[in-house]
């Protein structure tokens, strides 16, 4: 899809409802549903976190997303693709200035070239106990990515089509925190299995473009 339709496009996603819940448990393993039926998030006192889902277009002005593979560490978290984004700081107003000063520090994009567009549901990651914000951006003017090198390893750049193709949605067995080997719905994009809080923000995404479409 070209930039500027989809550009259109999401301006619509603005007075849309929230899919929320009913999108996120497209995509999570039974063991996540039933954690949360039997649970209190607020019990948990949950750290907060802000990421970026950002839309651009590339040099054939075809729209792409923004997602990057996080480096090898010690964390549960480790080498998995995600948003751009990060934990909130002292200084920061809102999550939302969140998610735009780690997307600059992360990538290198300055947060008043970004048009946010929507904010979207919390996701909850119980084995890191953090309570994260999505937002939705555009970035019509695109400037080369700038990799921060001791957090990002790769910045993989999503087609929208792959994206909203059903055939990249998959089942994948995966041992994660808290369970091993279990079956765990994904995406498959660039070659990478997403899954677990990036990949439930991005049926939410997925859900709002429907709805637009």
């Amino acid at each position: 899809m070209d930039f500027k339709e989809f550009y259109e496009l999401a301006l619509k996603l603005k007075n849309l409802p929230l899919p929320g819940e009913y999108s996120h448990h497209k995509m999570s393993p039974e063991l996540r549903i039933q954690w949360l039926k039997e649970n209190k998030i607020t019990d948990v006192n949950p750290k907060r976190a802000g990421v970026m889902a950002l839309f651009y277009p590339d040099f054939q002005e075809k729209t792409r997303l923004l997602l990057i593979l996080r480096k090898a560490y010690e964390g549960v978290h480790s080498n998995q693709i995600a948003f751009p984004g990060g934990k909130e700081e002292l200084t920061d107003k809102d999550l939302l200035e969140t998610a735009l000063r780690e997307t600059h520090e992360e990538v290198g994009v300055e947060p008043s070239a970004i048009e946010v567009i929507k904010e979207l549901s919390e996701v909850y990651i119980p084995p890191s106990n953090f309570l994260v914000r999505p937002f939705m951006g555009l970035y019509p003017n695109p400037q080369p990515f700038v990799r921060e090198e001791q957090e990002v390893e790769r910045i993989v750049e999503v087609n929208l089509m792959e994206f909203l193709d059903e055939g990249n949605l998959i089942m994948e067995q995966l041992s994660t925190s808290y369970a091993k080997n279990i079956n765990v719905p994904a995406y498959r994009l660039n070659g990478y299995t997403v899954w677990g809080a990036t990949a439930m923000m991005l049926s939410e995404i997925r859900e709002l473009l429907q709805q637009a479409l």
